[in-house]
């Protein structure tokens, strides 16, 4: 077994490029409609097609998170804007979020928590990559150039319904593989500085298990 470098708060540098076995580092945008996972190979979005959304669509999004995630080395999951005005189904989203962290606690593996600035950051270079656009559009855009990160320089297809969130996902995946010291691909500085943003894990990470 290899072990990476004990991993840090967000004032420590990433680690440097590693040799040795790939680990597995899975990625997570959380969303009760729509949500993304991915590892560094490909990118899917969970969309639960039942008029129950109560108790069994929970159960089915952590039961798919689990199995996706039972052999990751690493998770990296999207933690909540703060900024966001309270909206509906929010409390049962924020619900989701602990339940899907609690289990990979529970069972023993590493999660990180990103906020979605850092996500853009990394893909895009900047917070808020389209200030310059219109108010109404600027979101749309902003996820679409992540999107555009994801395929033409991750080399991830996504596309159908939940492409945004699967490429966030992606995104996410890249990030971890890059603090492991596996980057997917070579970045400025400008977009890996999200990395010093994100909350790590404590313990150490398994690189090879």
């Amino acid at each position: 077994m290899t072990l990476a470098p004990t991993l840090f708060t967000t004032d420590g540098p990433a680690a440097p490029t590693a040799a040795g076995p790939r680990p597995l580092v899975i990625g997570i945008d959380s969303s009760l409609t729509s949500l993304g996972i991915a590892s560094p190979e490909s990118a899917d979005a969970l969309r639960w097609n039942h008029d129950d959304k109560g108790h069994a669509r929970i159960e089915w999004l952590r039961t798919e998170v689990l199995d996706r995630s039972k052999r990751a080395d690493l998770v990296v999951i999207e933690g909540p804007s703060y900024g966001s005005k309270m909206l509906p189904g929010q409390h049962e989203t924020a619900g989701l979020w602990w339940i899907l962290t609690h289990d990979l606690w529970r069972k023993g593996i590493p999660y990180a928590v990103a906020s979605p600035h850092n996500r853009t950051i990394y893909a895009t270079g900047s917070a808020f990559p389209a200030k310059d656009q219109p108010k109404s559009t600027r979101a749309r855009i902003a996820k679409g150039m992540v999107h555009t990160f994801v395929v033409e320089q991750l080399g991830i297809w996504c596309e159908g319904g939940g492409k945004y969130d699967a490429s966030d996902a992606a995104t996410l995946a890249a990030m971890g593989m890059d603090w492991l010291g596996f980057p997917l691909v070579e970045l400025p500085k400008q977009q890996r500085r999200a990395l010093d943003g994100v909350h790590w894990p404590t313990q150490t990470v398994a690189v090879a298990r």
